[in-house]
């Protein structure tokens, strides 16, 4: 771990030709390493979310946080950008996953890539990791409390998603799930469904659960912030990202 690097705005290509932009935080130095693609939270693009891409880099990554609301709004601040998307019921899965195809193709053609890439996703943006770990080639997959991979949201809900149960069995790699077990969205019980049904599959994961955490414990800057279920997430997702991207 280093926590010399280097970072900047990128552009690369969605898989369906649109370019997308993205910020990019990579260890300084030219060896073979993995590659992780951050989806972020419902808040959007923000300085919480390249943070958190910069922590990513510092483990040893090179990190790719996608900005998933350009096409929507692309000169929009973040909670402005944000505000359009939740207007429009979110984004649509099809484009998180064209998007995501390009940003793996996109970290695979880094000169240090060893062509092992994982995601992880914070509260909407956990649902979007394990969908992209369903529908793209990934070898490692982290959701961070993320509501509706399994279940179906009510009609006041602001966002158009439904659960995943049906892509499940097409899960392309691990999962590492992080979740509070104050948390109304994804509940406990979500959480339960969710193990049940990849037991059943015999898919590899590892769904933990924090006691006296609720939705969005890793950010610093949130009443939610829970240090004990902070520090040790960020030590599981060390050791998982270290035994399957390689670093």
């Amino acid at each position: 771990m280093s926590d010399v690097m280097n970072t900047c705005f990128v552009t690369f290509d969605s898989a369906d030709g649109t370019p997308i932009q993205g910020y990019l935080a990579s260890p300084e130095g030219n060896e073979l390493r993995g590659a992780v693609i951050v989806l972020h939270h419902l808040p959007g693009f923000d300085r919480a979310t390249r943070e958190i891409t910069r922590r990513i880099a510092v483990m040893g990554y090179d990190a790719l946080l996608i900005n998933l609301y350009w096409r929507q709004a692309p000169t929009a601040s973040p909670d402005d950008a944000a505000a359009v998307a939740r207007a429009m019921g979110g984004v649509p899965d099809d484009q998180i996953v064209a998007d995501a195809a390009g940003a793996a193709a996109f970290l695979r053609a880094l000169p240090t890539s060893n062509a092992r890439v994982g995601t992880i996703g914070f509260c909407s943006g956990g649902r979007q990791s394990v969908l992209v770990g369903c529908r793209v080639d990934v070898d490692a997959v982290v959701d961070c409390y993320g509501a509706y991979v399994t279940g179906t949201p009510g009609p006041d809900f602001p966002l158009k998603v439904t659960g995943l149960e049906s892509m499940l069995p097409d899960l392309r790699a691990p999962l590492l799930g992080l979740f509070g077990n104050d948390d109304a969205f994804p509940s406990p019980e979500d959480v339960d469904q969710l193990e049940a049904i990849l037991t059943g599959l015999g898919k590899p994961h590892d769904l933990v659960r924090f006691d006296n955490a609720s939705h969005a414990f890793f950010f610093v800057d949130r009443d939610s912030y829970r240090v004990h279920a902070a520090l040790e997430g960020w030590e599981r997702v060390s050791s998982f990202y270290s035994a399957h991207l390689g670093a």
